[in-house]
Parts: structure tokens; sequence; C-alpha cells
């Protein structure tokens, strides 16, 4: 299994890199909608659709729905963020409510729809994001990796109590407080890099502390929907890693929230 993870995180690397940092435009878009579609896809599975003809069509209803985003210039407008965070909203009442509120989103077009507003937003955020610079995609990418790490590292070492048990039993307040550490120096590190004033580091540490809350939800949520259907990983689509989704479902929180946030910063 090392071995596996290693040699998949050898060429995933470089290539995510490559096309998150080396493009622009409708090259970017283009590649960032590929990985998103690949998410779709194993969405499709979360939701409880059966059938390789039936999933490949979602997708495909997700692929045109990206594609008129971008036609209308809504790849790059924040009304699609606002809708995220509408329904970000909704799955923390549904996360927080776990098992009791299932019925209210258990039917596979609600998952569907919640897909939607999930993935979709996401991929406008990062569109957003490139086009302020590689300095903030990069951040926000950190921040979350971040959050991860400082999050992994407190929990193992202080987490005594549960932060969510029903959904994801292994998650602590402690881990939280370890991945809010975390981003807070990083938020710190790149305002004194970046030479910002005393106003702009400190809204740039309270949307990274806000950011960093929502980055939670998300990877609670996938591990809702993954308890609700009985599976471990969302695909074997990274052998070693488990599915896109299993990667980024912290950033589909962060992405919206951030890319709304961060131009206050600038």
């Amino acid at each position: 299994m090392l071995r596996q993870r290693i040699i998949t995180a050898a060429w995933l690397a470089p290539l995510m890199l490559a096309g998150l940092f080396g493009l622009d435009g409708g090259a970017f878009a283009l590649f960032t909608a590929v990985v998103v579609l690949l998410g779709g896809w194993e969405w499709t599975n979360l939701a409880g659709i059966a059938g390789r003809g039936r999933r490949l069509t979602l997708v495909g209803v997700l692929a045109l729905a990206m594609a008129l985003l971008w036609a209308s210039g809504s790849a790059l407008a924040a009304w699609p963020l606002w809708l995220g965070l509408a329904g970000w909203a909704l799955n923390l009442t549904w996360v927080t409510h776990y098992p009791a509120r299932t019925a209210q989103w258990a039917a596979p077009a609600r998952r569907l729809a919640m897909g939607l507003w999930v993935l979709l937003p996401a991929w406008v955020g990062l569109n957003v994001l490139r086009e302020l610079g590689g300095l903030w995609l990069l951040f926000v990418l950190l921040l979350v990796w971040s959050a991860d790490i400082g999050a992994y590292f407190a929990g193992r070492a202080f987490g005594r109590h549960k932060l969510a048990p029903a959904v994801s039993p292994g998650k602590s307040w402690e881990g939280v407080a370890g991945g809010l550490a975390a981003t807070l120096l990083l938020a710190l590190v790149v305002a004194l890099a970046q030479g910002l004033g005393g106003r702009d580091s400190a809204l740039l540490v309270l949307t990274t502390l806000a950011v960093t809350l929502v980055s939670v939800l998300g990877d609670l949520l996938e591990s809702m929907l993954k308890r609700h259907r009985g599976i471990k990983d969302s695909s074997n689509l990274l052998p070693g890693h488990g599915g896109v989704l299993d990667r980024i479902d912290s950033l589909t929180a962060a992405l919206p929230l951030f890319a709304l946030l961060v131009p206050g910063v600038l």
C-alpha cells in the first residue's frame, strides 16, 4: 500500500502543480474542470446512482453546467459562490444533526443536487482565485493542507472531545484547535512576507480562521455521505489514496468562502 501511495503521489503531484500554476484562462478552467468532473463521477456513487451509463449522463450534465457558466462569464462571478455558501449552510445542518435528519437528503436526487452546490462553486472559486494570481490559489491550498496536518497531530496527541462522533469518530475538537493554530501561523507568515499592514493582516487572519473552520465541514460532509453508503473511499481512481473527493473534500468547502473574502485583503 505504501509503495502504491508513493508511486501515485510521484506522478500526481507534478501534474497538479503544473496544471494549477502553469495554466491560466481557458486552459486552467478546462484542467480544473476535468478534476471536478472526476469528483462528479464519484459523487454519483455517493448519491447511490447505479449503472455506468446513468452516471456518465449525470457527469455530462455537470460538464454542461460548467460550460454554460464559462460561456456566460459566471465562472468568474460572485453569485455562484454565494449560492454555494447557501448550500453549505444546509450541509452544516445535516452534518450536525446526523443521522436524525437523514431523510431530508437521503433521496438520490437530493444528494445529486447537493453535489451541484458543492462542486460547481468550488470550480468557480478556483477560477476566481487564479484570476487574482497564483499567490492566493497557493495560499488556500496550503491552508487546507496545514489545517489537515495540524488537526492530525493535535488530535493524535490531545484528542479527547469528539467533534462529530456519529459522522467521523476519529475527529476531535482538539484536532480542530490544532488545525486553527497551524493556519493562524501560516496567515501570519504570509502577512509578514507580503508586507501587509495591520488592518490587512488582521483581515487575512480572520479570513483564514473562518475558512479553516469551513474546510472541516467539507471533510465531515463527505464522511457522512460515505458512512451512509457504507464505503471507505469515494473511489479507487487514485491507487493508494482513494478517490479525488477524498483528496479535495475540505477544499470544496474552503474555496467558495475564500474566493469571496480574499478580495477584501488585497
